[in-house]
């Protein structure tokens, strides 16, 4: 009793917010109402199962079993005072609705729960994953994150950023696939991302590190598959507090664009590196590329989500238009209109996860 006390309560604060959750009792008000207006002849009282089978939907246990038990108690009354002996169909229809309902809402109320744990360890890993500052040093940073999955707020696109001793430095890539699997190997790659960015004396040694980090055998187990199938293309940006030149390391992935003074063009690097866990295909080393980076150019990564996403026609995403409109328009943020853009573009149909990071050079 006190259990059904308990639901009870709730679902009364909760109704003061959500009118909705009254429809189950309106609806058998209604039922009884036209049963006391309507000629003995007419079989109102049988629609009165309809109630607690909706109660299923917005109730707890407690307050559906509550309904269901008013409902059979009427109509066992009604039965009674008539002499309407046909009516005791109707209440042992009322009887096994109400005890069929109750059980769905116990199923519901689990499904729910378990939907609330895993968006708040999903939330969790969000933050673990991309703890992305707006301002850094000299530098203005906005970053953009969509998932191909719906609902789901992580996927396989990752972006970490990082304050060394070398100079500001900027990761992006994108892990073959998607779901936990991409999600587990982007958070291996990060891991190793945030110790050696720290360590690692240039770009080159520390797209070694990441590679080595997919090598291991314990990372590749986390793609739950051939280990040859396991990699992972990224962008590397190295960006000093004090000059003005940058540098660059792409494994694998889309070039970046590069805003200066409201030119727009891709950041083509020299030497491109094989994505993450495929440099063994290589038997010379890569080199980044140096690129000059001024007071108030823009430098934007983003993953392939961004460049291939398709209308209904199949055409590419306008991206160099789209930048040219967005990236030169005075005090707007670069990313401002890419998610809009994105889902105009695509009908509101994501096919693939989205990451995207601009970099604005202040000062």
């Amino acid at each position: 009793m006190r259990a059904i006390g308990s639901g009870a309560s709730r679902l009364l604060s909760r109704a003061r917010k959500e009118p909705v959750l009254v429809s189950p009792l309106l609806l058998t008000v209604l039922l009884d109402a036209l049963a006391l207006l309507t000629p003995p002849g007419v079989p109102v009282t049988q629609l009165l199962p309809t109630a607690p089978a909706l109660a299923a939907a917005l109730w707890p246990v407690g307050p559906t079993l509550v309904l269901g038990l008013v409902c059979l108690l009427g109509v066992t009354v009604h039965s009674l005072l008539s002499a309407d002996h046909s009516a005791m169909f109707t209440a042992g229809a009322i009887g096994a609705v109400a005890l069929t309902a109750a059980y769905a809402s116990h199923v519901r109320l689990q499904r729910e729960a378990t939907l609330t744990e895993v968006r708040t360890v999903a939330d969790a890993t969000q933050q673990v994953l991309r703890p992305v500052p707006r301002r850094l040093g000299p530098l203005k940073i906005e970053s953009l994150y969509l998932t191909a999955t719906p609902h789901a707020r992580v996927g396989g696109d990752f972006y970490a950023v990082a304050d060394t001793r070398f100079g500001i430095r900027v990761i992006l890539g994108d892990v073959r696939g998607k779901g936990l699997p991409a999600l587990a190997v982007a958070g291996a790659i990060l891991g190793s991302f945030r110790e050696a960015a720290y360590e690692s004396t240039d770009l080159a040694r520390l797209a070694e590190r990441l590679e080595a980090t997919l090598l291991r055998d314990d990372a590749a187990s986390l793609a739950q598959g051939d280990p040859a199938e396991l990699f992972a293309t990224a962008v590397l940006a190295e960006i000093p507090r004090q000059g003005n030149t940058a540098t660059i390391l792409s494994c694998g992935h889309p070039p970046p664009l590069l805003d200066r003074q409201g030119a727009i063009a891709f950041l083509l690097t020299e030497d491109p590196a094989p994505p993450l866990n495929l440099g063994g295909l290589l038997t010379t080393t890569c080199r980044p590329s140096r690129f000059d980076f001024r007071p108030g150019d823009q430098l934007l990564l983003y993953t392939d989500g961004v460049s291939e996403t398709r209308d209904a026609t199949g055409t590419f995403f306008p991206l160099l238009a789209w930048a040219q409109d967005q990236m030169t328009a005075p005090a707007r943020p670069p990313l401002n209109g890419l998610h809009r853009a994105l889902l105009k573009h695509s009908g509101n149909h994501l096919n693939d996860d989205i990451a995207a990071i601009a970099v604005l050079k202040t000062s």
